[in-house]
């Protein structure tokens, strides 16, 4: 991906357009830019005085805070056979587990990515009867 275009630049551009040196279309020319960035580059001047190229991608920090994974390794630990659906949202009559603690509502792939940050799985109880199970023959 290209970089952001010079900060010397971008103030020839302004500089050339305010001296009403050509049209957008020439400036671009001239300086080898495409029309699109003259037009974005005046309307952001224009509009806050900015000439410098915004900032590009970054770090997101994460929704579950490290102070929140206890919460969830006591949700875990209280009842290990939760979904990770209820670990977020809750289902029917309970509420909301991680939200009504925290205030902070989240998905369910944000959810496994905690309780896999802590090491834990959510366990399930297998709802089939044991009459229902296989069983390994001994052959």
């Amino acid at each position: 991906m290209p970089g952001s275009y010079s900060g010397d630049l971008r103030s020839r551009v302004i500089t050339a357009c305010v001296a009403k040196e050509g049209s957008q279309r020439q400036l671009a020319e001239r300086f080898k830019v495409s029309l699109s960035f003259v037009r974005n580059l005046l309307r952001r001047y224009r509009q806050n005085g900015q000439i410098e190229a915004k900032r590009r991608g970054g770090y997101q920090q994460p929704t579950i805070q490290n102070e929140h994974l206890s919460i969830i390794q006591s949700l875990v630990k209280e009842k290990n056979d939760l979904l990770l659906r209820e670990l977020c949202v809750g289902v029917a009559r309970r509420r909301h587990r991680y939200q009504e603690r925290t205030g902070i509502r989240v998905s369910i792939p944000t959810m496994h990515r905690a309780v896999e940050k802590l090491g834990l799985r959510c366990k399930k109880k297998v709802f089939m009867p044991a009459s229902k199970i296989p069983q390994e023959s001994k052959s």
